[in-house]
């Protein structure tokens, strides 16, 4: 095979989920408008994912984080065992 054919069928499965990803969000911004994206923190499993953050909210501050402000579900299923 030549080198430039295996380099097209690497790089060809991430072009595709880029043009992909592009369209959805063309196709998005023309429905909803602009968007603002931010870390958001989940309390209840004490995770954090990026996504869209509506205008009257704060996006999530890494440096005001405390590691032990949340529900831990283990502890929570251990304390009511009990």
């Amino acid at each position: 095979m030549d080198v430039r054919l295996i380099a097209a069928i690497i790089i060809f499965p991430f072009a595709v989920a880029f043009i992909y990803a592009a369209i959805h969000e063309y196709m998005r911004f023309k429905s909803e408008g602009k968007a603002t994206y931010g870390l958001y923190y989940d309390e209840e499993t004490g995770t954090t994912h990026v996504t869209g953050i509506a205008e009257d909210e704060e996006a999530f501050d890494p440096e005001g984080f405390d590691p032990g402000n949340y529900n831990d579900p283990d502890i929570i299923e251990d304390e009511s065992k009990s």
